[in-house]
């Protein structure tokens, strides 16, 4: 991170104030002065505090492969994919109905099988033909892999519902009677049905845990525990206590055909500050470009105390010295507003954010920069994904006893 400027706060208000006045460009003045937007500061800079932890993406802890297959429903842009695949799983088939969001599985992966446009719908309602696509790509019955998903969340999200009235027509919490949405869980719990795999994983957001004080999601876990499936307790996980630099909590339910039982991976001992994210050079990355932000929307920002809202913007100022809040995603139609930076008075470009959800660097997102907002909000931090891919390999596959899988699958927040 770039911390000392050449342009001083006295300086720095005086050009505010005057690209208000005269309604000027900040970009464009910040130019003439050979400036960028890093060089302005918060009026409030506390010091960061050190933190022994290290920030950590899952190409840090590439495992040797063992091959066990898998096949992910509703892939986004592949955060689940990314962590199994880190520790050591075969990739098989992604099904994905978006198309900018295969563009950017494709893009990085080229040697996966996406089940999605241009060559499928990738709609998982296609039942028929997502199971011929199956098929095609090695998926026989049982299936001795693993599948996983994240059923579209948006009619379970509490956040995106805090925003109508309980009783209002733009009430969108309806579950599984969403017209859209609502079915998808049991279109996965048909493909496990259909094929067995040995394991499953579902990821979804805290809200289907409670929908119907637990009456649909109870429905759901009843018909594969009568298919044969021990299933694990729904565990809802924060990937702070998983070494990501972010409070992100997410509902996992985790099911398989075997005798043992399933223990979700042990917490780290210490969390990640987010500023451990920022710390190595961003610069010329791809995915890193900043909102050219105007001079009346900076003026707000730089008053802000680490930790505090902008709520004209609707943006917070993450505390460095913490872990950040949630990266937003927004809808497949708008895209997410990502937060303001501990130390540049700005909000977070693409990559930044990427960085918060353990992305490696080198994974790049396509389409608008909306968009790219949307792929990174919507993924399971990857990081998060390999311990959850590392316990299920020992466990499951590998088939070790508790004691072995909390040895060899937790992290220490030392690493």
């Amino acid at each position: 991170m770039r911390i000392a400027s050449k342009f001083s706060l006295k300086s720095q208000l005086s050009l505010l104030n005057k690209c208000i006045s005269e309604e000027l460009n900040l970009h464009a003045e910040l130019e003439k002065l050979g400036l960028v937007y890093d060089d302005l500061r918060y009026k409030n800079n506390e010091p960061i505090v050190h933190n022994s932890t290290k920030y950590l993406t899952p190409d840090n802890l590439l495992c040797d492969p063992h091959e066990v297959p898998i096949v992910s429903f509703f892939s986004g842009a592949g955060g689940l994919d990314l962590g199994f695949e880190y520790a050591g799983f075969k990739h098989l088939a992604a099904i994905e109905i978006n198309s900018l969001f295969c563009q950017t599985l494709s893009a990085n992966r080229p040697d996966w099988s996406v089940v999605g446009p241009p060559n499928y719908s990738g709609d998982v309602r296609n039942r028929e033909e997502i199971y011929t696509a199956l098929r095609l790509f090695g998926v026989s019955t049982p299936f001795e892999g693993i599948f996983v998903g994240g059923p579209p969340c948006q009619s379970f999200s509490i956040a995106a519902n805090q925003r109508f009235s309980k009783d209002g027509e733009n009430f969108k919490r309806v579950g599984f009677s969403h017209s859209e949405y609502g079915d998808l869980l049991f279109d996965f719990i048909w493909y496990v049905k259909e094929f067995k795999p040995r394991a499953f994983l579902i990821e979804n957001v805290t809200g289907l845990l409670d929908l119907d004080s637990g009456t649909q999601l109870s429905e759901a876990l009843a018909i594969l525990s009568e298919s044969g499936y021990s299933i694990a307790e729904p565990t809802i996980v924060n990937a702070r206590n998983y070494n990501v630099p972010q409070n992100r909590h997410r509902l996992f339910v985790i099911g398989h055909r075997t005798t043992n039982e399933f223990v979700f991976p042990a917490s780290c001992s210490e969390a990640v500050p987010c500023y451990k994210a920022f710390e190595k050079s961003i610069i010329d990355l791809e995915n890193h470009i900043t909102r050219e932000h105007k001079a009346n929307s900076i003026i707000r920002y730089i008053d802000l105390n680490y930790g505090e809202r902008d709520h004209l913007g609707r943006v917070d100022r993450l505390n460095p010295n913490l872990p950040s809040k949630t990266v937003i995603s927004g809808g497949t139609k708008g895209g997410g507003r990502s937060h303001l930076h501990p130390i540049y008075p700005r909000t977070l470009s693409v990559r930044e954010s990427a960085r918060l959800q353990t992305f490696p660097d080198d994974f790049v997102f396509c389409g608008s920069s909306a968009r790219q907002f949307t792929q990174v909000g919507n993924a399971v931090p990857p990081l998060l994904a390999f311990q959850l891919a590392r316990s299920i390999y020992f466990q499951i596959y590998a088939c070790q006893s508790r004691y072995e899988v909390l040895q060899s699958a937790a992290i220490k927040s030392t690493v």
